[in-house]
């Protein structure tokens, strides 16, 4: 059997689940993991889910992890994870079980066994492990969630979303970042009830793959400014964000009059640590690794941007003209005092925090000026 490679590690998958397409999220992952280990001189990990322990390799040789608790429930997967993590075994860095990942993460807190980072790398939806894994988190200490569920979280499911969610979703352009947002939101908020908090480090939609990587905090972050809902005219293409206190008195799209769709509730707040993004990505610069560098320059753009974006050929359509290429957009918006940037969800797609109508009517001044002959 050929063994298949990944970043330093070597492995074999035998009968374990394994998405090559997913390595973007756990390069990021390694990342932040390596900027753990650095700020805190040391780093243990509680992989909770470890299929054919990839992660759990690339986190030792790679993030320079110190302790690694390797848990797969699979009990048939204890072979070809002894083989491959036979380094760790050798190295004694390693503990590996068979458990329900709930009974592992009562286990940390029953015991005071806290982890500088837990990964959670789920099948369809984290939510039945939203509150559980933050018992085995340290606080400080990073969370990396996975979701797969992609239809429930972009409105797709119906009332799924409501069971899972405990929110509303409706389909609309920017849905894969709502689904990312519902999972932040619905942490947060599972956070809150323990008197915590948590604020995201980075949020990647990577494929049909939902993974968020939040920061345990000491304090509560939940406010009705940064969890709320999300509004959608279908009519027109324009979004706003409503808090709690607009219910009652939301008003229709000041466009055409239509009712804004709304999905929620949601975070609203930023998507990613800018500052953390950045020392990630110096890393990923002398690592060599030119793809993630290229990724993480887009996500430092939309970090702080409005919490939807704008599909160029939305814009298009509504400006009934051809568009200058999107990096050209932007730095126009930009020009125009308009905080604007690219996003990783999309590329044929830009996020700012002008409305849609602006964008709309700046691309035809645009057009006006250019057909204009000079007198």
């Amino acid at each position: 059997m050929n063994p298949h490679r990944e970043g330093k590690a070597q492995f074999e998958i035998g009968e374990a689940f394994y998405r090559q397409t997913s390595q973007v999220g756990r390069d990021l992952a390694v990342l932040a993991a390596r900027l753990e280990r650095i700020d805190r001189g040391s780093l243990r990990v509680l992989d909770s889910m470890a299929g054919c322990g990839v992660r759990s390799l690339r986190y030792s040789l790679e993030a320079g992890a110190d302790w690694i608790w390797a848990n797969e429930g699979n009990p048939d997967m204890e072979a070809v994870l002894r083989h491959n993590l036979k380094p760790l075994f050798d190295a004694q860095q390693i503990k590996l079980t068979h458990n329900d990942a709930n009974r592992v993460f009562f286990h940390c807190y029953t015991n005071r066994d806290y982890y500088d980072l837990v990964d959670v790398d789920s099948f369809g939806s984290p939510v039945p492990f939203l509150n559980t894994s933050l018992w085995a988190t340290r606080l400080g200490g990073l969370l990396y969630l996975t979701s797969t569920d992609g239809r429930t979280a972009t409105g797709h499911a119906g009332d799924q979303s409501l069971r899972v969610y405990a929110a509303g979703t409706r389909a609309h352009p920017s849905a894969h970042e709502q689904a990312l947002r519902l999972i932040i939101g619905a942490t947060q908020q599972q956070a809150a009830t323990k008197g915590l908090g948590v604020e995201p480090v980075f949020s990647l939609f990577s494929g049909s793959v939902y993974r968020v990587m939040l920061r345990l905090l000491k304090r509560q972050r939940l406010n009705s400014q940064n969890y709320g809902f999300l509004g959608y005219c279908h009519s027109c293409g324009e979004y706003r964000t409503l808090s709690w206190n607009d219910f009652g008195r939301v008003s229709p799209c000041p466009q055409d009059g239509t009712p804004w769709v709304v999905s929620g509730p949601m975070w609203l707040g930023p998507l990613h640590d800018i500052a953390y993004l950045k020392r990630m990505r110096s890393i990923a610069e002398s690592w060599g690794w030119r793809k993630r560098v290229k990724l993480l320059e887009i996500m430092e753009e939309e970090a702080e941007l409005p919490p939807y974006f704008y599909k160029l050929g939305i814009l298009g359509k509504r400006s009934n003209g051809d568009l200058p290429p999107r990096d050209e957009l932007i730095q126009r918006l930009r020009q125009c005092g308009y905080r604007t940037g690219r996003t990783h969800l999309e590329s044929q797609a830009i996020k700012t925090e002008a409305n849609l109508e602006t964008c709309v009517s700046l691309l035809v001044s645009d057009r006006s000026s250019v057909g204009t002959p000079e007198t």
